[in-house]
């Protein structure tokens, strides 16, 4: 599994990857490991920027190292292709799918990707565990109904996903600022409304080994078209590589009817905390992760 955790969180105004959840002293990744584990997971990546390490490590990954093997992958601006340089002024990391990318060296076979400060429910593990142990080419996403996914704080950035009959992923188009209004949801990016139970990604990829050499391969190519065009602030995303994968072998969709939580904003620490402890009341999590 790897952990997209080297997010800078201006929008939540701190490090929300190792923001404390319970009483505990869990973070949300807790969380996503615990499920983890329990679906047979036995290896997490975390992509990390460097300097976080040993913040992260104290936070979360020595406590867990016990329960799943942890290793860490770095994402620095620097770690581009012979050849390139990093912009000047350049200051955002390259994306979800050069995160990715820095994790490779790590992970032997097929894998999955999540982010550190998402919650994706026990059931998202256990589909995609069951995925990934059969034989196939195919690769997958999780997909989860728009209105189970917004923060009551503010907007979200999503990729919607046009989705076949069969299952098949078609296409993934990022929207960048939604938000429930009234009953509608919109998304002002595109200046449209979208249905509440359209599907929407993520981040929850389940990739083959083979996919390795597609983002090996795209990463350069985005350098030279997106990244030259706008050297500061273009991004190498996750959906970029899957929309490449789409036709050949092709993406299933495992739709979940779970509920996202997630650390966008500030605000929103109070009602995950809150929302965690009735799943503790409810008997879907121990009052102690890792006893």
């Amino acid at each position: 599994m790897v952990v997209l955790a080297a997010g800078r969180g201006s929008r939540f105004g701190g490090s929300k990857q190792t923001a404390i959840v319970d009483d505990a002293g869990n973070a949300l990744l807790d969380y996503s490991m615990y499920d983890a584990v329990q679906a047979g997971f036995d290896r997490v990546v975390c992509v990390i920027s460097p300097g976080m390490e040993d913040a992260f490590d104290a936070q979360v990954g020595s406590r867990v190292a016990e329960h799943i093997d942890v290793v860490y992958a770095y994402q620095s601006l620097d770690a581009l292709p012979d050849g390139f340089k990093v912009p000047t002024q350049r200051v955002k990391p390259w994306g979800t799918a050069h995160a990715v990318l820095c994790a490779l060296p790590s992970v032997p076979g097929a894998f999955v990707t999540i982010n550190a400060d998402d919650y994706y429910g026990p059931q998202a593990y256990r589909v995609m565990a069951d995925f990934l142990a059969t034989d196939g080419r195919e690769h997958a996403m999780v997909g989860y109904n728009l209105a189970n996914t917004l923060s009551e704080h503010g907007t979200v950035s999503r990729g919607v996903c046009d989705v076949a009959a069969s299952g098949r992923l078609r296409a993934v188009v990022e929207h960048t600022a939604i938000e429930k209004q009234g009953d509608a949801f919109v998304a002002h990016d595109a200046g449209t409304t979208l249905a509440a139970d359209a599907l929407v990604s993520l981040n929850f990829w389940g990739f083959r080994a083979s996919a390795a050499q597609t983002f090996t391969e795209m990463f350069p190519q985005f350098l030279r078209t997106q990244a030259a065009t706008d050297p500061i602030g273009a991004e190498f995303y996750l959906p970029d590589v899957a929309s490449a994968l789409v036709d050949d072998p092709g993406v299933q969709v495992l739709a979940t009817p779970d509920r996202w939580m997630g650390l966008t904003y500030a605000d929103d620490l109070e009602g995950v905390q809150q929302r965690l402890a009735q799943l503790r009341d409810d008997g879907v999590y121990p009052e102690d992760l890792w006893a």
